[in-house]
């Protein structure tokens, strides 16, 4: 096979694996239904007719429940992912991540913050502010967190990525710090709720949820087919991609914009989520090299499985209780993160 059609056949397997993903997180709950049943009623659904004969019951709890809850894990774990992939490409450097450079931090803290003034705050507003309160201090934490640490990595000489990640570390930890303090002066019920959003979780999933994570799907969608030959350039050096004629700066800022916007949607909806953007990408880099053209849509469809899939075994492992998903993805994450270290060891001097 020619090498130029392997990614086309990988970006096919790919949206095969989130198709069947989808109808199996359909599937699974205290409701069991098969793979064909969730076809049929995603079927029934979608279109004027009746296919099957699903209850009335299993049609709402499709509706309801499963179909929101699959969406957003579709919608957060692409957008977690792509994030990863933008981010990695843009420092040069593998172990980039929303979680590690401190945006994930940043936008918890303004979550936190948004919680703590709910009950002061949030009656005084408009049905319209009360439904995007939390999200509006996430995007707003995450962008303070972003800038704050491009603005430190940023020297005379350009920016320098290892002190970019110090400085994710950095703020990643005041965050933490942040994050304690509410959780000290919380009554009970704001401690359960920051505790049990902290681990990450899409069980609370609605709709207003899934098209607030499907708008940051579409801006993201959207800035691939330019970020991918920009982020290519930049491979080689930020002069190198001048002399070809990338603005690099604007690409850095809007770019950053993007994912600061999309990682604080991602915690609003679902918490805290680590290692999506760590894990993805990276093994795409291992199979097909670090061609952006193909590395971004495939970093969202496998983001999109990978969380679909981490939330079937949520659901599963102890049923009929769950686990959190950030449970999940942080058991399959943070061992690939330590070999992911341990491989760059073996190249330093």
């Amino acid at each position: 096979m020619p090498r130029l059609q392997q990614p086309k056949w990988l970006i096919l397997a790919a949206s095969l694996c989130l198709f069947f993903s989808f109808l199996a997180a359909l599937s699974v709950g205290s409701m069991s239904l098969s793979l064909w049943q969730s076809g049929q009623g995603l079927a029934t659904l979608l279109t004027p007719w009746q296919f099957g004969d699903l209850s009335n019951m299993q049609l709402m709890v499709l509706q309801n429940l499963r179909l929101p809850r699959a969406l957003l894990a579709v919608f957060v774990g692409a957008n977690l992912a792509l994030c990863g992939a933008l981010l990695q490409g843009l420092l040069r450097n593998p172990l980039a991540d929303p979680s590690i450079i401190g945006v994930s931090g940043g936008a918890a803290f303004g979550a936190a913050i948004a919680m703590f003034l709910a009950g002061i705050v949030v009656p005084q507003l408009t049905p319209l502010w009360q439904e995007y309160w939390v999200a509006s201090f996430a995007f707003t934490g995450g962008c303070l967190a972003t800038f704050a640490v491009y603005r430190i990595g940023t020297g005379a000489n350009g920016t320098s990525v290892v002190v970019m990640l110090l400085a994710g570390v950095a703020i990643a930890a005041l965050a933490a710090a942040g994050i304690a303090i509410l959780t000290y002066l919380a009554d009970d019920a704001l401690l359960r709720n920051i505790t049990f959003w902290q681990l990450g979780s899409i069980a609370g999933a609605n709709w207003q949820m899934v098209l607030l994570s499907g708008f940051a799907s579409l801006l993201l969608l959207l800035s691939v087919p330019y970020s991918a030959k920009a982020l290519n350039a930049i491979l080689l050096g930020e002069s190198e991609a001048r002399h070809l004629g990338v603005n690099v700066q604007q690409v850095k800022t809007r770019l950053i914009i993007i994912t600061a916007l999309a990682v604080g949607i991602a915690v609003a909806t679902s918490g805290m989520i680590g290692f999506i953007g760590l894990v993805i990408p990276h093994l795409i880099r291992l199979w097909l090299g670090a061609d952006h053209r193909y590395l971004l849509p495939l970093s969202a469809l496998l983001g999109a499985c990978l969380l679909l899939l981490a939330d079937v075994a949520a659901r599963v492992v102890i049923a009929p209780a769950e686990l959190p998903v950030g449970v999940i993805t942080g058991l399959i994450g943070a061992p690939f993160f330590i070999f992911l270290l341990l491989k760059q060891r073996r190249f330093m001097v």
